[in-house]
């Protein structure tokens, strides 16, 4: 038939290849020297390539794939055995810290991934690193004031660490290992204390007749005060080498409906304490105990103890029941002392205390700040301090207000602000100076040049003297300004010629 006659059509390469591969024969035209009408002839001639090994010589070149079982894991993120080693260091660092072996850069990996809550037997003495210090302290506390404990965050840890646990501790209650046993932990690191509050021991209720027996023998107030002793810091204060500021309230906050005045008591034998515990702390730059009901004779026993210290600074008794006796035993410190700062703010101190403070401050020449705040001295105890002025060459701050004071110490004071040259800051605020004494004070500012803050609120002055004496404040910080920007251009001939010769 014609059709059978028909040439088939030729196959594509990869048909070609497909057919050479899976068919054990092919069929092959034979060739023609040049066009034959009619069908060329064929014949069938078996494949010379086996299709099993062309197969095998195929699946040689290619690479062997392995499937792991999780699906998410590739070669790419196996992590180095550095890594695998640092994560075996953190996970079993509290049985067995290794920190100091390794190189800075592991160290800084291991302390990155540290939790903040390990013990603190096992970091305190081996981890000095800032950052993680900073996380144990954001973890616990969510305001956090660094400045206010050098800088530090270690330091600001064990000190609030500690400030803590003083807080809490219940005599007779609570262990005192508790204390004492985190003192070779903190000692290098703690250089202020600050508690704001002592609990008195849990007072149990006493049997009837129990009562009747203490009251029989007249030592009942004896036996009330003895147990309510607080915490004696005597011990602790002692592993405290670097200890600089020790800042105390004996009393109870958040106390409620418990409120009892036996709750804010300074013992007697907690007085003595305290003396010697602040005797002994050499290092100590700044006592204050404030809001303690301290009276005359608690103040004589503490300050007794300060006398000759050797590096004590400043001394703050504010808000206590201190009156003229207590006031002779301030003054007598400021003579046997390199006391600085001085504040008896809120106390009881009248006329007698303040002369002793001003016959003190006379001959004083290390006593920079005096603070009698809220006391009532009257014109003879401020014009004591007056007098002082006149000869002290060291005091920078003075605060008299709220003194009952009047016109005659304003008329003294005037006749100082022109001969006293190192006094800056002076606060007479509510007291009585009246219309004549404003002015008189404004006369005496008009030959002062180194007074830079002058409080005068609620002093019955007058409106225009208090504005005028302001002008006068303005000029001072000016011209103080211009001396700090341009100290040689304020120098005095024999000063430059001095400073010139130095540099030649």
């Amino acid at each position: 038939m014609p059709d059978s006659a028909t040439p088939p059509a030729p196959e594509s390469a990869s048909q070609s290849s497909f057919s050479i591969q899976h068919q054990p024969s092919m069929t092959v035209q034979s060739p023609s020297p040049g066009p034959t009408p009619g069908p060329m002839p064929s014949k069938t001639i078996p494949s010379t390539v086996p299709p099993l090994i062309k197969s095998k010589a195929h699946n040689a070149h290619r690479m062997r794939r392995i499937i792991a079982e999780d699906s998410e894991w590739s070669l790419a993120i196996v992590p180095l055995l550095t890594e695998l080693c640092i994560q075996h260091i953190v996970k079993n660092f509290q049985n067995n810290p290794i920190l100091k072996q390794l190189l800075p850069e592991h160290q800084q990996k291991v302390l990155s991934h540290l939790p903040p809550d390990l013990p603190l037997k096992v970091t305190a003495n081996l981890i000095d690193d800032e950052s993680y210090w900073h996380r144990c302290c954001t973890k616990r506390w969510p305001v956090c004031h660094v400045a206010r404990h050098g800088g530090s965050w270690k330091r600001m840890f064990f000190e609030r660490h500690l400030e803590s646990l003083l807080k809490l501790f219940i005599p007779g209650t609570t262990d005192p290992r508790v204390i004492l046993d985190l003192l070779p932990l903190c000692r290098n690191y703690v250089r202020r204390i600050n508690v704001d509050q002592f609990l008195p021991p849990v007072r149990m209720p006493a049997p009837p007749h129990a009562a009747e027996d203490q009251s029989d023998s007249g030592s009942e107030g004896e036996r009330e005060e003895s147990i309510k002793d607080h915490y004696q810091l005597q011990e602790l204060v002692t592993g405290l080498k670097y200890l600089e500021e020790l800042d105390l309230v004996y009393g109870v906050k958040d106390c409620g409906m418990n409120f009892e005045w036996n709750l804010f008591l300074f013992t007697f034998h907690d007085c003595l304490s305290l003396a010697a515990t602040i005797k002994a702390c050499h290092t100590l730059k700044i006592f204050r105990l404030t809001r303690s009901k301290v009276d005359d004779d608690k103040a004589r026993i503490l300050i007794r103890s300060l006398l000759d210290h050797p590096a004590l600074e400043e001394l703050d008794l504010s808000h206590n029941l201190i009156g003229d006796r207590g006031a002779r035993a301030a003054a007598k410190l400021m003579r046997h002392s390199r006391l600085r700062v001085l504040n008896l703010a809120n106390n009881q101190v009248r006329a007698p205390g303040a002369q002793s403070l001003g016959h003190a401050l006379a001959h004083n020449t290390n006593l920079v700040s005096l603070n009698l705040h809220l006391n009532c001295i009257e014109n003879e105890g401020g014009q004591a301090i007056a007098y002082a002025l006149q000869t002290n060459k060291c005091l920078t701050t003075l605060h008299l207000g709220g003194n009952e004071l009047s016109e005659p110490t304003a008329t003294l004071l005037s006749q100082v602000f022109a001969i006293n040259t190192t006094l800056i800051s002076l606060n007479l605020s509510c007291n009585h100076i009246g219309l004549d004494g404003g002015k008189q004070l404004l006369e005496g500012m008009s030959d002062n040049k180194t007074i830079l803050e002058f409080d005068l609120r609620l002093s019955d002055v007058s409106q225009e003297s208090e504005y005028l004496i302001g002008q006068a404040l303005h000029a001072n910080r000016e011209a103080a300004r211009q001396r700090t920007l341009n100290p040689g251009h304020f120098m005095s001939p024999i000063t430059a010629n001095c400073a010139e010769n130095s540099v030649g």
